[in-house]
């Protein structure tokens, strides 16, 4: 019995090694499209995959940012401005990627971009506020990935979903969250029905990073925004020590 465990963990390992070991050969000519690309993750990992020889279209969300990386970058990396927001920008996005990866199909899709919502308790919320990162972070991470598909499909590429871990802890009120789990489980169903296709689906559950930073004075002008705006009845409810501390 104390073999067969050894020899299963042995395996194991050696199963473990050999994966981790195995690199993508043969990078010309392998589209990658990451969204999110004027700073932190997404920024680094286009130049990363780029100076790696990967052709990789970056979406930005502003000029500057486009101008920024292209700076840095080589001949081969392309740009596009991308609003995750807007269905019209999605489709403008959508024919630049499939005019640059001219028949090949995409090799891989890299979802980043976040959207920036206020958060606080439910009830200091608006509607259109759930929708300021719903509408980027989830349903226009759905609208673009299914219209990248077929790109996929074709080149039995991978669509890899980045989700900050924070996400996934339910402290406090507002679309973040949602937008985080629902990634979650669209991710996990489309890996699902994606594997008949050849297409590989991955999520990477990420911590902070060193270009990251926690704005506090950010949060916390969001926090008094809200609480300017209550009625005078949610206020007095909460109080002016409960803002406080």
């Amino acid at each position: 019995l104390h073999i067969a465990v050894l020899a299963s963990i042995l395996s194991l390992i050696i199963y473990w090694i050999i994966r981790d070991r195995y690199r993508v050969r043969n990078l010309n000519g392998k589209h990658v499209f990451i969204t999110g690309c004027d700073t932190g993750l997404g920024n680094s990992l286009a130049k990363w995959l780029d100076k790696r020889g990967f052709c990789v279209i970056a979406a930005c969300a502003t000029e500057k940012g486009s101008q920024e990386l292209q700076c840095c970058s080589s001949l081969s990396l392309k740009t596009v401005n991308l609003n995750l927001a807007d269905s019209s920008s999605i489709a403008r996005a959508v024919v630049f990627v499939t005019e640059q990866t001219a028949g090949k199909g995409l090799f891989g899709l890299v979802s980043n971009a976040e959207g920036s919502a206020p958060v606080g308790p439910t009830d200091w919320l608006r509607i259109e506020d759930f929708h300021l990162v719903l509408d980027v972070s989830l349903l226009g991470l759905i609208e673009i990935t299914l219209k990248l598909l077929p790109l996929l499909k074709k080149a039995e590429g991978r669509v890899v979903n980045l989700i900050n871990a924070k996400g996934l802890m339910a402290f406090v009120g507002g679309g973040y969250s949602l937008s985080k789990w629902g990634m979650e489980a669209f991710s996990d169903t489309l890996r699902i029905e994606m594997r008949y296709f050849g297409v590989k689906v991955s999520i990477v559950e990420h911590g902070f990073f060193k270009a990251e930073e926690v704005k506090s004075d950010i949060i916390e002008k969001n926090l008094f925004k809200l609480w300017n705006r209550l009625t005078p009845e949610i206020r007095d409810s909460y109080g002016e020590k409960y803002l406080v501390e």
